[in-house]
């Protein structure tokens, strides 16, 4: 694709500003690129203040892609790295990029990096030499969610500094993985036919330092979102001279008009966009590359399934990186930056055994959640639902089992707990060693409830409950998916008409009582009889002296997964919820738990689990571990928050 050049005069008479800032971009070349003219007139005309860098070197090292030119991946040369092992490989002036696919078994002998390498396990399994030894790593692709499985994806990647030894070998299944060189691996240009390789590579040095610790593995999805531009958010993964942008952008999101000293080369993973390159536009869909040199304006809008890029910055952007420093450091103020999720309790081999954990409530020292044993296709069965008594350390016990299909808990004032009984149509008080007491909530307006969900007390004693039917009655008792809010004197009344979700599910009161959020499990589906405004979004309100709630408004927005994307849906799988003293909002998610600020609604962090999370509550003995109900299993993780004790005070 040739660039198209505009000959107006008036890129003629560009601003001296856009000059100097093309003289900073372009030191060292002994020739200026053709497209300058043109990028010179746009950023007067876009009143582009570029960012300028005095640190960026000539390397001596020809791109085998042409500046602002889209090409595929598939179009390049497949380029044999070692037997079984081919690579689409390109490269800018700073970095190298290489997709290799490894045939099972396939090796990469042992080397020592000349350069710095930052790998990406994206399908299958290796094993890495990292100091010495052999260390598996491997991905998990995402599948779909059902009622006993609910597995989470995974990509291992590493960080090798140069003088690394170096040695790959695939797993039984062989492998796809992403490798980033900084600077440009020579003898891989050669490999894939170079015309002109150069004996060596100028680099200099950059001010910033790396991401992540050299040497050890950790989880791509562990990698929290820095936010770019509104609705683009991404994974930032550096090196000293290598910088990774792992982008997901919302449908809709736009990049305006910029440019920035920084070479960019990217590549489209999923989805598409219209992205303005000089005084053109271009879609750009999956698998497709674009080189973006130092200076070259360009911009992009995306199109409605949403769109995931990689972008390789050379040298690594400081602005990037002071977005990104920002971020962790709000998010590791409530987690700790030693932190770690850890499994508490496996109910696939320990203990009488877990399916489908749920509804996670603190009480005298103990964990109390629901097994609801759903199975794959989620149909339920009472006989084999059971209510759990959980100590720290991860023993359990059924202290109810087959009595009732139960879902959310919440701690009562004379500490008992609230249940909600689900296919039972009710919420019951129940003692912790499994006694029924009363039915708390079975009807509104004359006719039985469909199947209570979630709970929450506020301080009055009433009782917020989402009933969102699903249930396996083919005929339902009430109009549709409400929300309910059982008074103190026991009278049931309706707080969210029907339907006005197409599923509400979890909910929660904010620390001072006064703030009802809720949150909308599935959206916009061909399989979901309900559609609604609600979205993907947590909806807050606010609560009146009668229980009765007002004022609506959208607040949190909740992450969409690329599946859900991809068929234009908005379900998130938005379950239940738990709040700290601050009044941060944690959501457990497809995606992971998400939480969010309660002042702006924006999100705060994800915390990652090796299961989709279902459920959480704070508990321990100072209120400040999370945990969290994930299928058959019960994980935790140290927080520097307090959890708010319910029911409130």
């Amino acid at each position: 694709m040739l660039i198209v050049k505009r000959t107006n005069s008036y890129y003629l008479t560009a601003l001296t500003i856009a000059v100097a800032v093309s003289l900073v971009f372009f030191v060292g070349c002994t020739k200026e690129p053709e497209w300058k003219a043109v990028n010179d007139g746009l950023i007067a005309e876009h009143n582009i203040q570029p960012r300028v860098r005095d640190d960026i070197v000539e390397t001596g090292i020809e791109s085998n892609l042409q500046p602002g030119a889209i090409k595929n991946i598939s179009s390049l040369p497949e380029t044999e790295i070692a037997p079984g092992a081919k690579g689409h490989i390109y490269w800018g002036k700073g970095n190298l990029v290489n997709w290799m696919t490894l045939e099972p078994g396939a090796e990469i002998k042992r080397e020592t990096l000349q350069n710095e390498r930052i790998m990406i396990v994206m399908k299958g399994s290796v094993e890495q030499l990292i100091n010495g030894s052999n260390v598996k790593m491997i991905a998990i692709e995402a599948v779909p969610i059902d009622g006993t499985h609910g597995s989470c994806p995974r990509k291992d990647f590493v960080y090798l500094e140069k003088g690394s030894e170096n040695a790959v070998k695939a797993g039984s299944e062989g492998a796809e993985i992403l490798e980033v060189y900084w600077p440009v691996r020579l003898d891989y240009m050669e490999k894939a036919g170079a015309k002109k390789v150069p004996s060596s590579v100028t680099t200099g040095t950059y001010p910033i330092k790396p991401s992540i610790e050299p040497n050890k593995v950790f989880d791509y999805y562990d990698v929290q979102f820095t936010e770019l531009v509104p609705g683009a958010n991404s994974r930032l993964i550096a090196g000293k001279g290598a910088q990774l942008s792992l982008l997901r952008m919302d449908p809709g999101a736009v990049f305006a008009h910029h440019n920035h000293p920084e070479e960019q080369i990217m590549i489209v993973l999923r989805g598409s966009t219209d992205e303005v390159i000089l005084d053109g536009k271009s879609i750009m869909k999956e698998g497709d590359i674009l080189l973006l040199p130092s200076g070259m304006v360009h911009g992009g809008t995306i199109h409605e399934l949403g769109c995931d890029i990689l972008d390789v910055f050379w040298p690594p952007r400081p602005d990037y990186n002071t977005n990104m420093e920002k971020k962790l450091k709000g998010f590791h103020q409530m987690i700790p930056e030693d932190s770690k999720v850890e499994l508490v309790a496996d109910g696939a081999v320990e203990g009488p055994g877990l399916t489908f954990t749920e509804g996670p409530s603190w009480l005298n020292g103990k964990l109390y959640f629901s097994s609801m044993h759903f199975g794959q296709d989620w149909s339920g069965d009472p006989k084999r639902s059971s209510l759990v008594e959980m100590d720290p350390d991860g023993t359990y016990r059924h202290i109810s089992h087959g009595k009732m299909q139960t879902n959310g808990t919440m701690p009562l004032e004379n500490g008992n707990l609230a249940v909600c009984d689900m296919f039972g149509h009710r919420v019951i008080e129940m003692t912790t060693s499994g006694r029924i007491v009363r039915t708390l909530a079975s009807k509104y307006n004359g006719k039985s409830l469909d199947g209570p969900n979630d709970l929450v007390i506020d301080a009055k004693g009433g009782i917020y409950f989402t009933d969102p039917q699903f249930t396996p009655d083919a005929e339902k008792n009430q109009p549709g998916r409400c929300v309910y809010y059982r008074k103190p004197n026991g009278t049931v009344i309706r707080v969210i008409e029907p339907n006005d979700f197409a599923m509400p599910n979890g909910v929660i009161l904010s620390p001072d009582g006064k703030i009802l959020y809720i949150n909308n499990t599935y959206d916009d589906e061909a399989w979901w009889n309900v559609d609604s405004d609600k979205d993907n979004w947590i909806w807050a309100y606010d609560v009146n002296d009668d229980g009765t709630l007002s004022n609506g408004r959208k607040f949190m927005e909740l992450y969409l997964t690329p599946d859900v994307l991809n068929r234009k849906g908005k379900s998130t799988s938005a379950d239940g919820m738990t709040i700290d003293e601050i009044g941060h909002v944690y959501v457990a998610t497809q995606i992971g738990l998400q939480i969010f600020c309660p002042q702006s609604g924006a999100l705060l962090g994800i915390i990652n689990f090796p299961v989709m999370p279902v459920s959480c509550c704070f508990g321990g003995d100072d209120m400040k571990t999370l945990y969290a109900t994930c299928f058959d299993k019960v994980y935790s993780i140290k927080t520097n928050m307090k959890g708010v004790v319910f029911p409130l005070k």
